[in-house]
């Protein structure tokens, strides 16, 4: 098998509140929406997001866990949306820093508990380096 394209969706009660966020905080663009599934696009071409209520007994809804790292194209992004999480009063998993392991970053949470890694990379530490494949 080769995907050619892999994206989420995340099973969930209320979609108002990933509609809200993710439009308001991501500039995501609604690119679907039947009522019960809505699928957002971040950017021109970008990648994409999707939510959905339960549609039978076996779709469970989402329970947390679950990490999305968004990369920015340079720090002053990175810094310019770490300002506006902050001004919104979003919560802070983790403050904006610059990490050993190589970027510059910071994470918050969306409405459903997912975490939100929003990076720009930089140059690791020596430790690090050899990490690198």
């Amino acid at each position: 098998m080769n995907p050619i394209d892999i994206s989420a969706t995340i099973v969930v009660e209320d979609l108002d509140k990933a509609r809200a966020f993710y439009t308001t905080h991501l500039n995501g663009r609604l690119i679907f929406d039947c009522g019960w599934y809505i699928g957002l696009q971040f950017g021109e071409d970008g990648p994409t997001l999707h939510f959905m209520q339960p549609r039978s007994p076996d779709h469970q809804l989402y329970q947390g866990g679950l990490t999305y790292n968004i990369k920015l194209e340079n720090a002053a992004k990175v810094d310019a949306a770490h300002g506006k999480a902050v001004k919104a009063g979003l919560p802070m998993v983790m403050p904006l820093e610059d990490h050993p392991w190589g970027d510059r970053g910071f994470c918050t949470l969306d409405p459903y508990g997912v975490a939100l890694y929003v990076y720009v990379d930089i140059e690791p530490s020596e430790e690090f380096k050899q990490y690198y494949l």
